[in-house]
Order: structure tokens, then C-alpha cells, then sequence
């Protein structure tokens, strides 16, 4: 791992694990009407100043991130790339198991069952497991930064998210945040 940031633009670079996020976002748009709209921030969620500074950032750095992985390449040939390809596979099947999930899910009701069951937010978890394995596979402190960056940025979102959901769906959400771990956890037995 060097200081000086990795800068090349190559087919062995990291954009090869972060292609699937603008895959997905076109995969969002391309499928029927209703479930894009599920995926999207509402209206009552961005609502102060600082709610839209927390999500243009959010946005900028996923954005950043994704323009900074076509010139990061690779450490193929290292431990590191291994370990973080097996990470990146975990972040995909967690991305595919979320989407899968939302798009089951009959519209105006939560995502509250399969993967939705050990996080209540699984898709940004699945973004800091693949922002993770970048990191190790091309084994950039850049990266890592812009991973610990974004877990804060989406910490912010998700608050935001959960205190949405809380007003939209009541007491069930909120019985829901108590048994279900907002990043990963084995789901708590309800009370009673």
C-alpha cells in the first residue's frame, strides 16, 4: 500500500466490482413502474437544509467513488485481491438478496422480511462491503477513507430513513427497529 494514491486507468481495476451499482440503478429504472419509486428517497425524507447537504454528499461521494475505481487497479496476483474478491461476493449476494426482496414486497408496505430481517438497511450495507473489498483488493488507503466517509454518510441516511418509516408505518416499524439490527445482526425475539 503506497501513500500516493493509485492512478491508472486499466481493464483490471476496480471499477469491475463497483459496475454494479450504476447496473443496479439502470436495472431500478428499467423494471416496472412502482419499484424504482420504493428504492428512492420520498420527499419526507430529505426535508431541511441539512438533509439535502447530508444527501448531495452521500450521492457525491458514491459518484466519486465509482469515477475513482476506473483508474484504481487491481493487486491481482496478492492475498488482498482474494480475500477482497470473496468480500465483494458477500456484498452482492447481500445487494442481490435486498433487491429481490424490495421488489416481493406489495407496495406502501416496509421491507421487514428475508434479508430485511438482519438489517434494516441491507443495501447500504452491501455498498461498505463492496466499498470494503475495493479497498482490499486494490489495497488503497484512498478507498478505505472514502469507505469510512460513506458508512457516516449513510449513517446519517438511514436515521433519516427509520425516522420516515416510523411516521409512515407506526408502532409495526417501530417494533421492527427494536428486534432487527440497523446494520447486521441475528434478529431479537419480540417481547411478550
Amino acid at each position: 500500500m503506497s501513500w500516493r494514491p493509485a492512478f491508472e486507468i486499466g481493464l483490471a481495476n476496480a471499477w469491475l466490482f463497483m459496475i454494479i451499482y450504476p447496473l443496479q440503478w439502470l436495472a431500478v429504472i428499467l423494471l416496472p413502474r412502482g419499484i424504482g419509486e420504493r428504492t428512492s428517497h420520498v420527499a419526507g425524507i430529505i426535508r431541511s437544509r441539512k438533509d439535502r447537504i447530508m444527501s448531495f454528499l452521500t450521492q457525491g461521494f458514491w459518484i466519486g467513488a465509482t469515477l475513482y475505481s476506473v483508474f484504481l487497479p487491481f493487486r491481482t496476483g496478492t492475498a488482498w485481491f482474494w480475500v477482497g474478491l470473496g468480500i465483494f461476493a458477500a456484498g452482492v449476494a447481500v445487494l442481490l438478496l435486498a433487491s429481490f426482496r424490495v421488489a416481493a414486497t406489495p407496495p406502501g408496505r416496509p421491507f421487514t422480511s428475508g434479508i430485511y430481517r438482519f438489517s434494516r438497511h441491507p443495501m447500504y450495507l452491501s455498498m461498505l462491503i463492496v466499498y470494503a473489498a475495493v479497498s482490499l483488493a486494490s489495497l488503497s488507503w484512498l478507498f478505505a477513507v472514502i469507505t469510512l466517509i460513506t458508512f457516516f454518510l449513510q449513517r446519517y441516511q438511514m436515521i433519516r430513513e427509520e425516522e420516515y418509516c416510523l411516521g409512515k408505518f407506526g408502532q409495526s416499524y417501530h417494533d421492527y427497529m427494536r428486534i432487527t439490527a440497523r446494520w447486521f445482526g441475528i434478529p431479537s425475539r419480540p417481547a411478550g
